[in-house]
């Protein structure tokens, strides 16, 4: 099998958006706890940059609060991965209630521990 060419730098992440996707990375991918974030990491057999999904229960509050959350997340990982980009890995990051009180520097640092954790590069 020949080998893929790299993915062109400065590519911006991908989105996961069917319930299939995110399940697939929940059931066989790599997990992650740190401080405000979950981090389920699924590798693919590629070199197209990262997708993303990001995932916000209803336990963590109304459709404002978990709205708020989301973009935190979303603005968090967008910096994280603009500094580190990563290719041939399905990430899906979950909120959790304290995602939405932590510093924002805190946040991108707990990405950047999760991302490590999981082994992503």
């Amino acid at each position: 099998m020949p080998a893929q060419p790299a993915a062109p730098p400065g590519l911006k992440p991908g989105r996961l958006k069917r319930r299939a996707e995110f399940l697939r990375a929940a059931a066989s991918g790599r997990k992650a706890a740190v401080g405000g974030v979950v981090l389920q990491a699924l590798a693919r057999a590629d070199v197209q940059p990262a997708r993303l999904g990001f995932t916000v229960t209803k336990k963590i509050g109304n459709a404002v609060v978990r709205n708020r959350t989301r973009r935190r997340l979303k603005e968090a990982a967008r910096l994280v991965l603009k500094d580190r980009p990563v290719t041939g890995v399905d990430l899906v990051l979950i909120g959790r209630d304290s995602t939405r009180k932590r510093d924002f520097m805190v946040l991108q640092d707990d990405i950047r521990r999760a991302l490590n954790r999981t082994g992503v590069t």
